[in-house]
């Protein structure tokens, strides 16, 4: 028994597993028919995998014959024009524009014109150079002498100057040298104080704060377009005005050396003391 072949697969080997056992148990069964089942089932898996692999061919012949059926039925008849004979009658082109006639006649090479002039004087010769002097030569001043001006004068330094007047209105922050009150701008604070008026509406309404104004120093020193940038109120702002048109002549700002128009921007405080 050990020394012959066994077939796994076969039914006597079943049996020889299944003996004095129940057989109508369903592994019994399934063992025997494995083989079978075995079998079908390649089968039809392969019969699957032939039809897959071959179906997209099949459906492409199946597409591409009524494709063709389909071009054939729309075919449609192009109609070729004709050749155009090769002598096509030429265009001559438009006629030159002829200008019309001047009025006056013009010739083209006049004939020249022979003219006598009589010479009044004889024209230098080469031995009148001979002791001439055309160059420059020193000349010996007198201090007796008198100044002679043979061309026409001008204006001088006042028109000039005039031209060139600086009228524009400066920043007093880019200049050389800066307005300044008479003293110091410590003076001019103290001299604020002294002539400000407190309003009475102010009093009553206690109203206290600050002015924010703005002037133009002139060349001459004077304040001139004083205006109330930021107001307070309650007659102050009127009476910062006044107290800056009374000012004294402030030293004027300098720029390359000359005087000009400045902008100045200051506050002016208004405070009750208690």
């Amino acid at each position: 028994m050990l020394g012959s072949k066994i077939d796994l697969f076969g039914n006597e080997w079943l049996d020889i597993v299944f003996d004095q056992k129940n057989k109508s148990y369903g592994a019994y069964a399934l063992r025997r028919q494995s083989s079978s089942d075995t079998v079908k089932a390649l089968f039809i898996a392969g019969t699957l995998f032939v039809l897959l692999f071959l179906s997209p061919k099949i459906i492409s012949l199946i597409k591409g014959n009524s494709t063709l059926d389909e071009h054939l039925e729309t075919t449609r008849v192009v109609t070729v024009q004709a050749i155009p004979p090769a002598d096509k009658p030429v265009t001559p082109p438009p006629a030159a524009i002829v200008p019309p006639r001047a009025k006056e006649t013009h010739v083209k090479f006049p004939p020249p014109i022979v003219v006598d002039r009589t010479v009044e004087t004889d024209p230098v010769q080469l031995k009148d150079l001979v002791n001439a002097t055309p160059g420059q030569k020193n000349i010996v001043g007198d201090p007796d002498g008198q100044v002679v001006v043979t061309g026409a004068t001008g204006d001088g330094p006042a028109k000039q100057a005039a031209a060139v007047e600086d009228t524009q209105v400066h920043d007093f922050v880019n200049l050389e040298v800066q307005p300044s009150f008479p003293g110091g701008i410590d003076k001019f604070y103290s001299y604020l104080s002294k002539a400000i008026r407190y309003p009475e509406l102010a009093q009553e309404a206690n109203v206290q704060g600050k002015v924010f104004v703005s002037f133009i120093v002139e060349k001459d020193g004077a304040l001139t377009d004083i205006k109330v940038e930021r107001k307070l109120g309650a007659g102050t702002d009127e009476e910062a005005i006044r107290v800056l048109k009374a000012s004294p002549k402030w030293t004027p700002g300098i720029q390359n050396g000359r005087k000009v128009r400045v902008k100045y921007n200051i506050p002016i405080s208004f405070s009750l003391g208690q």
